[in-house]
């Protein structure tokens, strides 16, 4: 993936922690593909070990979200208004993230 689009998403991530909704952490964004109230799914490419996160490009694929890999876990985490990094991002309401979004959806 692009730096660029990597930007764009961490750019959608943080706009959505601030104006929406988003879930941190590997077992809230699982649940969140689970459940269908996630509309753009972000995983760390940087995991050790990356079984951990194996499971949520599949799943988003399997219920049609939009899953995104990013090159860091501390950026990924950054945006998401954490201290600490983090292995995976769910936007669940876009708020005003959600223009940027769809730019983003047309591209891929």
């Amino acid at each position: 993936m692009a730096d660029e689009k990597a930007e764009k998403v961490y750019e959608i991530v943080e706009v959505a922690r601030t104006t929406g909704k988003i879930k941190k952490g590997t077992n809230e964004v699982t649940k969140a593909i689970e459940r269908g109230t996630a509309k753009l799914v972000v995983v760390a490419k940087d995991i050790s070990p990356p079984e951990i996160v194996m499971h949520i490009p599949l799943l988003s694929e399997e219920k049609k979200i939009p899953c995104y890999e990013v090159p860091s876990r501390e950026e990924l985490g950054a945006a998401a208004g954490l201290n600490v990094p983090t292995a995976s991002v769910a936007v669940t309401t876009e708020g005003e993230a959600k223009a940027l979004l769809q730019d983003l959806l047309k591209e891929k």
